[in-house]
């Protein structure tokens, strides 16, 4: 089973900590990383964690306030000073491209790689990334700024067929091709051997939902509906609901009732306000309400391949 795999770079929320960064993810679905977020010192991240940034290709930035964007600059200038020559794509809002265009002018700084620059739309959920084996499509959330989330969907895995069963039904190249598509065998007098009879390993897709910052909005519940693994932000408690409402964020029991009702399988919480020491407290809040959750602990990984 090819990889699916994410790893926590940064869990914070405005302000880092002594013991915690800001915002920064990286996402390994069959050897292609993506980059999500690039808050302070995510540069640092990769290599304390021993992460190859040269292998990322693609970066999301979910939205221009600082904690989820201000790592990025660095990274850039250090893919350029360790020589990168391969084109980088970038899916962030339209007004980054000046951001960092500005720096690169004032610091007479010329990339040695093209920026390709995928602006978001903040409209609806839009797909935005596609190769043959996965596909990025974007979340509106509900924040202060305009802000997104990111969706990944591994597609479809085609299933084995063992040389057993190709040598008992003595299947064509054709045949073969047709079978790990889904297809039965269908014989000319009729006989149908069912799909199910002939391969193995049939898995079902996987799926990860990354939701940054956002108040509570049960209007991302149809796009994140179901998904094996949910990162939404909790950077507060319950009892601090009124400071989340106005900040435009989320307490860890509303990010928990958000997974139940879109029926995730697993909830992870993160972006954790700089005045929770012990994160403890808000697991077990969340947990109250939806069991199955987990905190978001930097330079953890968490594999998705055996979540259902």
């Amino acid at each position: 089973m090819q990889n699916f795999e994410l790893t926590i770079l940064g869990c914070s929320s405005a302000t880092p900590t002594s013991k915690r960064n800001p915002t920064a993810q990286l996402l390994n679905i069959a050897e292609r990383f993506f980059l999500i977020d690039c808050g302070e010192a995510t540069q640092i991240q990769l290599r304390r964690f021993k992460l190859k940034f040269q292998r990322i290709n693609h970066i999301f930035i979910s939205h221009l306030h600082g904690d989820h964007y201000l790592g990025l600059l660095g990274l850039l200038s250090s893919m350029h000073l360790l020589g990168r020559t391969f084109d980088l794509h970038l899916y962030c809002p339209a007004e980054l491209e000046e951001i960092i265009n500005v720096q690169n002018k004032h610091s007479q700084t010329y990339l040695k790689y093209n920026i390709i620059y995928h602006p978001h739309k903040y409209i609806n959920s839009d797909l935005i990334f596609e190769d043959e084996r996965v596909e990025v499509r974007t979340i509106v959330l509900n924040h202060r700024i305009p802000c997104c989330g990111f969706v990944f969907k591994e597609k479809p895995l085609m299933a084995n067929i063992s040389k057993e069963m190709i040598n008992k039904y003595k299947l064509s190249y054709e045949e073969i091709s047709s079978i790990k598509n889904g297809a039965d065998l269908v014989f000319e007098n009729g006989t149908v051997i069912s799909n199910n009879e002939l391969v193995s390993n049939k898995v079902a897709p996987r799926s990860y939902a990354y939701c940054s910052d956002t108040c509570y909005d049960e209007r991302i519940i149809e796009v994140i509906k179901g998904v094996d693994l949910l990162y939404h932000e909790a950077t507060f408690m319950h009892n601090m609901e009124h400071r989340a409402k106005e900040t435009f964020h989320t307490t860890a029991l509303q990010a928990a009732t958000l997974a139940l009702k879109a029926e995730v399988v697993k909830l992870m919480i993160g972006h954790y306000s700089a005045r929770y020491k012990d994160l403890d407290p808000l697991l077990i809040e969340a947990q109250s309400v939806f069991k199955n959750t987990v905190l978001a602990i930097e330079g953890e990984s968490t594999s998705v391949d055996f979540l259902k």
